[in-house]
């Protein structure tokens, strides 16, 4: 198969995997074909102790425009639907759940589930190009399942003014409403991406993978819970060889020499 077929394709460097989503006539929407390709290549990283640092990035002039309305429309039943929304759900989790962080490369519009798959992301560098919304509603079908993502990463009320409007995001008004962290200028977007992913996969991996677990279950706990579980999950943290060299290494004023995975 050529790339121009595939529609998702990944680079590995330097312990980064980049996945890029590979259908620039169609805007890079969700078809169950990448969908499905995303899920696989997200669960053969979570297994590969060489990738430390995973980037999701779209080709041609979008990053991605959400679901594919026509192949959605092709099969109009509700069963149809209630599969393909569970398995892009299903995909969406497993970026959260992926123990390596993940940035979302973004460069272009990102609408409805294509916003969805940035806020679920772990970080997010934008273009000042990039532009954002959740623009369902505009076509009579309210962003239901991007509403999850957007709303655990943005606030209720701006979550609610974007899914209600359907009007778009700049990119900057996307950083001040913390969807994306930061925003550069296009021609630097791959080396502040480069830049990012370079320092996270320089970290030791054992605090990497605990600390993201971590950050989301900590998120749904109330606040008693969450500091006795950050509490557990930081004594446990303490044993790990990685915690042990790096302590050591700071009170012996030497570069810490990290576990390779």
């Amino acid at each position: 198969m050529s790339t121009a077929d595939r529609v998702l394709l990944r680079e590995d460097k330097d312990g980064i995997a980049t996945l890029t989503l590979n259908r620039p006539d169609q805007f890079n929407s969700l078809s169950e074909a990448l969908i499905d390709a995303l899920q696989r290549e997200l669960d053969r990283i979570a297994d590969d102790d060489a990738v430390r640092v995973a980037v999701l990035a779209g080709a041609g002039r979008a990053f991605c425009a959400g679901h594919d309305l026509r192949e959605m429309r092709a099969s109009p039943r509700q069963s149809y639907y209630e599969d393909l929304f569970a398995r892009c759900g299903r995909m969406m989790q497993a970026v959260v759940a992926l123990p390596k962080p993940v940035i979302a490369r973004v460069h272009g519009v990102a609408t409805a589930a294509g916003a969805q798959l940035v806020a679920s992301c772990d970080l997010a560098i934008a273009s000042d190009a990039a532009r954002f919304g959740t623009t369902g509603i505009n076509l009579g079908l309210f962003c239901s399942t991007p509403s999850v993502a957007i709303s655990r990463a943005i606030g209720r009320k701006r979550s609610f003014e974007l899914l209600f409007t359907g009007e778009m995001l700049d990119a900057k008004s996307a950083e001040s409403v913390g969807l994306v962290n930061r925003v550069v200028a296009a021609p630097e977007l791959d080396a502040e991406v480069a830049r990012v992913a370079k320092r996270i996969a320089s970290q030791p991996a054992s605090a990497v993978r605990i600390g993201k677990s971590m950050f989301y279950r900590q998120l749904a706990m109330a606040l008693p819970e969450a500091y006795r579980f950050a509490g557990d999950t930081m004594a446990a943290n303490m044993m790990e060889a990685d915690a042990v060299e790096g302590i050591d290494a700071f009170l012996e004023k030497r570069e810490p020499s990290w576990k390779k995975a």
